[in-house]
C-alpha cells in the first residue's frame, strides 16, 4: 500500500514537473522575437527594441577593383547594426543598406574651391584651390543613420563608406564604374558571395550568417545616387531601393543641354569640386587619386569650356548603365529641389516603369531632400525584404504632396505625369519692354524682340520688374479658375545673338509675384531650364554663333506638378545669364527672340479645353 502510494506521487510530481517544463518551453518559445506585421508593415517589436542589447561591429569588403593604385583589391569599410536576437536565436533577417562618401567627414573651406563663374564663356578660368579632408570618425560607427527607425522593426542595418573616403580603399570617382561595384560587393558579402575581412589588411574572414540575402538599400542626394549605381549592376539579392533625390547622371547636375550650369546654392561648383570635397580616404594614397582621377580623367573629360556631353559623362549617367537592374524602385524627390533637380529622379523612374519593374514614385513640393512618408517605405521593404504579400502592387503609382498639405499627406494618383495631362501649345504676343502674352491663338508677324543680358538683375528682380530691357516675359491672361500643370514644360525657340557664344536662361513663374512675409515655396518660380544656342543641332557638339543668325532650340524645363491658382498669370521668361546658375560674362551680349516660331508647351490636366476655361 505504501509503495504504491509512493508511486503514485512521484507519477503525479513526474507528471507536474513535464506539464511546468512545456509551460516554460512554451514561455520561452512566445518570448523569441520574431518580425511582425500589421497592414502589411513591420511593426515594432519590442524584442528588438533594446538598443543597448544590439550587435554592432565593423569590417571590410574585398571588391574586384583596385582604384587606389597599391596593387591590390580595394576594401571598403562596413558595420553593422542588428538585433541580439540574430546571435543568440539564429534568427535571419533582411538588411538595410546606406552607402555614402560623406560619412568620414567633407572639406571645410568649399567656398574657397569653388570655380570662378566671373569669366566670358568660351574663357579658360583660373586655376582654384584643392583642400584636404579631414577624415572624421571612430570605429565600429560609421554612421548612426536609419538604425532607430528599421532595426526595431525586424531589419538589419548596414552602412558602408563609398570608395576613398574614410575608411574605405580606393579613389573617389564621382559616379565611376567602383562607385557601382562597391556597394555591389557589399551586397555580395550579405548574400555569401564576396569576402569579408576584420581588418583592412587582415586574413581573418567574416561572414554575414545572419543575412537572409534580401537587401534593400536607401538615402538622400549622394547617399540616393549609390542605391540607383548599385541597382545598375543587377546585383542578386538587391530586391528593392529608395532613392530621395538622388543624382542620376552628373552631366544633368553639372550642365544644362550644353550650358555649364552650377547646381542651385553652388554656384561655380563642378564634378572635380565635388571629388576634392568628399576625399577623406588615406593620406597616403591622394597623390596617386589626385593625379589619376581629378587630374587626368575630370581633368581632360569635364570641358568647362564647351559644356558638351562626350564619354566622360556618358559614363557617369546611370540611365545608360540601366538594363541590368532587377530591384523595385519607389523614388522621392521635390519639385523644388534646384541643387539635384527633379528631373534624375523622373527619367530613371520612366526607364524602371518601361522595364516592367515595380515602382513607385514620391514628389513633394519643397526642396533638396524628403525622404517619402514611413508606410510608403515601409510597406515597399515589407513587400520585397521580407516578402509579405501586402498589395503595394496595387497601390496608387505616384504619390504627389499638393500644395497646402504636409508632406507626409500626400495625394495618390494613378501615375505621374497625370495620366489626364495633355500637351498645350501657348504662342508668344509681342510687349517688350514691358509684358508680352501668352495664347492658345497664334498672331502673326509678331516680329523679333530683343533683351541684354546683365547678370547683376536676379531672375526674381526681372520676373518683378513692369519695364526692363534684361529680359523679355510672356504671361496668360488672369487665371479665372485654378490650372493643374503635370509633367514637362517644353519651350521651342528661335534666338540670336550679336556675340558667338551667350547663355540662354528661361523661368517659367507665377505673377504677381508674392513679396509677403507668408510666401510659399510654390508660390512664384514654377520651374526652370537652360540651354547653350551653340548646341542647337546636338548637346554633343556645340559650334560658334553666327552673330545675328536665328538658331532654333527645342528642350524641356524641370519636371513640375503644380496648381496654379485662379488670380494669377503664367508667365515665360527668358534672359540670358541666371546669377544662380549659370557662369556670369560680362553684361551686353544681345539676345533676340524669334516670336513667329517661338512656343511653350504646357502638361495641363484637362488639356486645352481645361486652359481655356481658366483664362477666357
Amino acid at each position: 500500500m505504501i509503495k504504491n502510494k509512493f508511486t503514485f506521487l512521484l507519477s503525479f510530481l513526474f507528471g507536474v514537473l513535464t506539464i511546468v517544463s512545456a509551460q516554460k518551453s512554451e514561455t520561452l518559445l512566445e518570448k523569441k522575437s520574431v518580425p511582425i506585421f500589421e497592414n502589411g508593415e513591420a511593426q515594432v517589436v519590442p524584442g528588438f527594441s533594446d538598443e543597448s542589447s544590439w550587435i554592432t561591429h565593423d569590417l571590410w569588403v574585398e571588391t574586384e577593383f583596385d582604384t587606389d593604385g597599391d596593387g591590390k583589391k580595394d576594401r571598403m569599410h562596413v558595420s553593422v547594426t542588428r538585433p541580439v536576437q540574430t546571435e543568440t536565436e539564429g534568427l535571419k533577417l533582411p538588411v538595410i543598406y546606406i552607402s555614402s562618401p560623406y560619412f568620414a567627414g567633407v572639406a571645410s573651406n568649399l567656398n574657397e574651391i569653388f570655380w570662378d563663374v566671373r569669366h566670358e564663356l568660351g574663357a579658360t578660368p583660373k586655376e582654384r584651390l584643392h583642400p584636404e579632408v579631414v577624415r572624421t570618425g571612430e570605429r565600429p560607427y560609421i554612421s548612426k543613420s536609419h538604425i532607430q527607425t528599421w532595426v526595431p522593426r525586424g531589419y538589419i542595418v548596414v552602412h558602408s563608406s563609398s570608395p576613398g573616403t574614410g575608411l574605405s580603399q580606393g579613389s573617389p570617382t564621382v559616379g565611376g564604374d567602383n562607385e557601382s561595384l562597391a556597394p555591389k560587393a557589399v551586397i555580395d558579402w550579405l548574400c555569401g558571395r564576396a569576402k569579408g575581412y576584420t581588418e583592412p589588411y587582415g586574413k581573418e574572414k567574416v561572414k554575414a550568417y545572419w543575412s537572409t540575402g534580401k537587401v534593400g538599400m536607401t538615402g538622400t542626394s549622394y547617399n540616393g545616387t549609390i542605391p540607383l549605381a548599385a541597382a545598375t549592376t543587377g546585383v542578386k539579392g538587391l530586391e528593392a531601393i529608395i532613392p530621395i533625390a538622388p543624382n542620376t547622371s552628373y552631366y544633368h547636375y553639372y550642365r544644362s543641354n550644353g550650358l555649364v550650369r552650377s547646381p542651385g546654392g553652388y554656384l561655380g561648383e563642378d564634378i572635380d569640386v565635388l571629388y576634392d570635397f568628399i576625399h577623406s580616404g588615406d593620406e597616403s594614397k591622394r597623390a596617386h587619386n589626385n593625379k589619376v582621377v581629378r587630374d587626368t580623367e575630370m581633368k581632360n573629360g569635364m570641358d568647362r569650356i564647351t559644356g558638351d556631353y562626350n564619354e566622360f559623362w556618358a559614363g557617369r549617367d546611370y540611365l545608360n548603365d540601366i538594363e541590368p537592374m532587377k530591384a523595385a524602385l519607389l523614388m522621392a524627390h521635390g519639385f523644388n529641389d534646384w541643387n539635384v533637380m527633379p528631373e534624375h529622379s523622373y527619367r530613371i523612374y520612366k526607364a524602371a516603369k518601361n522595364k516592367g519593374l515595380p515602382t513607385q514614385i514620391y514628389y513633394h513640393q519643397n526642396g533638396h531632400g524628403g525622404e517619402p512618408p514611413l508606410t510608403l517605405m515601409n510597406r515597399w521593404f515589407t513587400r520585397y525584404l521580407h516578402g509579405i504579400e501586402n498589395g503595394v502592387e496595387e497601390d496608387a503609382k505616384a504619390w504627389i504632396v499638393r500644395e497646402n498639405d504636409d508632406k507626409l499627406n500626400p495625394t495618390p494618383y494613378k501615375d505621374y505625369p497625370n495620366p489626364e495631362a495633355a500637351p498645350v501649345t501657348l504662342y508668344l504676343e509681342g510687349g517688350a519692354p514691358e509684358k508680352g502674352g501668352l495664347s492658345t491663338k497664334k498672331k502673326l508677324a509678331q516680329g523679333v524682340e530683343t533683351l541684354v543680358d546683365n547678370f547683376s538683375f536676379s531672375g526674381e528682380t526681372l520676373a518683378k520688374a513692369e519695364n526692363t530691357n534684361h529680359r523679355l516675359l510672356y504671361v496668360t491672361p488672369t487665371l479665372t479658375k485654378d490650372i493643374h500643370l503635370s509633367g514637362i514644360p517644353k519651350i521651342s525657340i528661335s534666338v540670336a545673338s550679336n556675340k558667338a557664344a551667350a547663355n540662354l536662361s528661361v523661368w517659367l513663374v507665377s505673377l504677381p509675384w508674392n513679396e509677403s512675409k507668408k510666401v510659399k515655396i510654390t508660390d512664384n518660380i514654377i520651374t526652370r531650364g537652360w540651354a547653350d544656342p551653340q548646341n542647337h543641332s546636338s548637346i554633343t557638339e556645340s559650334e560658334p554663333l553666327v552673330p545675328g543668325q536665328f538658331y532654333n532650340l527645342t528642350f524641356d524645363l524641370m519636371p513640375d506638378d503644380q496648381i496654379i491658382p485662379k488670380g494669377q498669370q503664367i508667365a515665360l521668361m527668358i534672359f540670358s545669364s541666371d546669377r544662380e546658375f549659370t557662369l556670369l560674362p560680362d553684361p551686353g551680349t544681345e539676345l533676340s527672340v524669334d516670336l513667329d516660331v517661338t512656343t511653350l508647351t504646357l502638361p495641363v490636366v484637362g488639356g486645352v479645353v481645361a486652359f481655356k476655361s481658366a483664362v477666357e
